[in-house]
């Protein structure tokens, strides 16, 4: 029986009637903001060393992990923002909106990769250590910065950790088109998404990385997660209600979490890789995460149905202090998963040149949520300060937050 690493397994028209969407107007659905929130907390402690707290992040224990989370609330969100701002200003002027927060991403990203580099350069220069630039993935900059700067701002090249806004620009640039078609016929916009989904499937459909390769987030693929996000925040989900809340359905999604985390289990410890048939093996092998595998979509799925199924809008909890740093981090998503990639990249160069063991991996994954919460508790203040003289800006931002995830 062979057994399969972590790594190889997750490889004007007439009039529109629009189901009123789940969130109140001038509401915050909180629950999207302490799960975009959660979600970046696992990504930045899923981008560091094996630790204490990676064993908490839910890639170890199911198919899928934190980059799910974020692409579905990020087109939930962008959906439920920017619907409201076709029907009320039309396509042109909603369409010109999305342009300006996918140009502010874009610019994000831009940033983003210039620090990175810069933390990554002098790092390895300084310590002699050419070993951080091919780890991190920025060999071909220092070997022909020029081209590869080009590369870089078309978004073909992206050192580690930088393929998530590239991923979410993409997606982005086709929503004025999502929410149009949504607007008129939802359920024709999810079977066109469905249906490109099988056709990158079939024909291997992708986007060409530098210097080789594709994207390692499959934009063809990982769009029918974003348009499922859009479908369910323009009446989808409130369709979805009976269904949902049957008894049947919660059954059903708990059997399939309790099977991948036995399949999972596999994975770290190897003696139980003898319990698998390796008919199950070779159908279900590879689970590719470039390429949006089925396995993981459904576990995805499964952990959705079952948590909003216990988890309500009116969760008391969703007002716990203890929840609060959470919530801000995913109110503040772009900025925070910025800071999330730059503080991944110093807890490596911390654990391999100061100390590495098991508490300093701990303390490092630790400080970095702490920085996290902190900075996020600096934006929301400086976001109320900002804007108790402006109500106009005030909602502006609101709506930027709540739609332009980082991810």
């Amino acid at each position: 029986m062979t057994f399969v690493t972590t790594d190889q397994a997750v490889e004007k028209a007439p009039a529109v009637k629009i189901p009123a969407p789940p969130v109140v107007a001038g509401e915050r659905e909180l629950r999207l903001d302490l799960f975009r929130g959660m979600a970046l907390w696992l990504i930045f402690i899923d981008h560091l060393p094996p630790n204490i707290l990676t064993w908490f992040t839910i890639r170890n224990y199911g198919f899928s992990d934190a980059t799910e989370i974020f692409i579905f609330i990020s087109g939930y969100t962008a959906a439920f923002v920017y619907s409201r701002a076709m029907l009320d200003r039309g396509f042109v002027v909603a369409s010109a909106r999305i342009f300006k927060r996918v140009w502010q991403i874009y610019v994000a990203h831009v940033f983003l990769f210039t620090i990175y580099l810069a933390e990554i350069s002098y790092i390895a220069t300084k310590f002699e250590n050419p070993l951080y630039a091919e780890e991190m993935g920025i060999l071909d900059f220092l070997k022909q910065p020029d081209v590869t700067i080009v590369q870089a701002l078309l978004l073909k090249f992206r050192p580690v950790n930088m393929d998530v806004l590239p991923l979410y620009i993409v997606l982005m640039i086709f929503l004025p088109l999502i929410i149009w078609l949504m607007q008129r016929k939802s359920d024709l916009a999810l079977a066109l998404s469905v249906l490109l989904y099988a056709i990158t499937w079939e024909f291997d459909l992708s986007l060409p990385a530098y210097p080789h390769g594709t994207w390692f987030f499959n934009p063809f693929a990982w769009q029918l997660l974003f348009v499922f996000g859009a479908w369910c925040a323009l009446g989808g989900a409130k369709r979805m209600g009976r269904i949902l809340s049957s008894d049947i359905t919660l059954w059903l999604c708990i059997a399939y979490v309790v099977f991948a985390f036995c399949v999972t289990l596999t994975w770290h410890v190897p003696r139980l890789n003898v319990f698998m048939p390796r008919w199950l093996e070779s159908w279900m092998y590879p689970i590719n995460k470039t390429d949006l595998d089925v396995l993981r979509f459904a576990h995805f799925l499964a952990l959705a149905a079952i948590t909003v199924r216990f988890i309500h809008a009116d969760w008391p909890g969703l007002k716990s202090p203890w929840l609060r740093p959470l919530i801000r981090c995913g109110q503040h998503s772009l900025e925070i998963f910025c800071l999330g990639v730059f503080l991944a990249f110093a807890g490596h160069f911390i654990l391999a040149e100061i100390a590495g063991g098991a508490w300093m991996h701990f303390l490092v994954s630790v400080a970095g949520v702490v920085i996290m919460s902190a900075a996020a508790s600096l934006f929301s203040w400086y976001k109320r300060e900002t804007s108790k003289s402006d109500r106009r800006a005030k909602i502006a931002e609101s709506d930027a937050d709540l739609a332009g995830g980082g991810s």
